[in-house]
């Protein structure tokens, strides 16, 4: 794909949001299962509710820009999803939920820069409906980091800490 506009930059960003979400939908339910921490898998599994939503509203706004999908594979959450698959063969226990939070946050803050950055090249190009759709979600992955960042917090490092 060749970026010569700003639309050409917000339809790559659509195309890697939904690359990366798909990818997710298939990386959270191994995740729930890999946590030792009910919490934690509950957490993974409302996630997964919460990123097939994603994926629908990606579906919606590539549909409003005419943008066809999929597209080329996230090449940035492969690496992300590489690493947190490599610590679940390795590690088990609370160590390892700990581990899986970290892993995770840092998906988050992947998907948050996506998202913000969407939302401004969709603001600018006057496509305020998919501007609003983006940010509902940008919320959501938001409230996932905070989230995940108090249970951490809250239980799942000092599990982790004493074992």
């Amino acid at each position: 794909m060749h970026l010569q506009t700003l639309n050409d930059v917000l339809e790559h960003s659509i195309l890697d949001l939904y690359s990366a979400e798909m990818q997710l939908v298939d990386a959270l339910p191994k995740m729930a299962r890999a946590a030792s921490s009910s919490k934690l898998k509950e957490g993974f599994e409302e996630h997964l509710v919460q990123t097939r939503e994603h994926v629908t509203r990606l579906e919606e706004v590539a549909a409003e820009l005419h943008i066809e999908l999929p597209g080329p594979r996230c090449v940035g959450m492969e690496g992300l999803i590489k690493e947190g698959a490599k610590l679940m063969e390795e590690e088990s226990g609370p160590a390892l939920d700990a581990a899986l939070i970290a892993a995770a946050q840092r998906v988050e803050h992947y998907e948050i820069a996506g998202y913000g950055s969407a939302i401004v090249f969709a603001k600018t190009l006057q496509e305020d409906k998919a501007a609003d759709t983006l940010k509902k979600t940008m919320g959501e992955e938001e409230a996932t980091d905070k989230k995940l960042s108090k249970l951490a917090e809250s239980d799942i490092n000092k599990a982790a800490a004493t074992e």
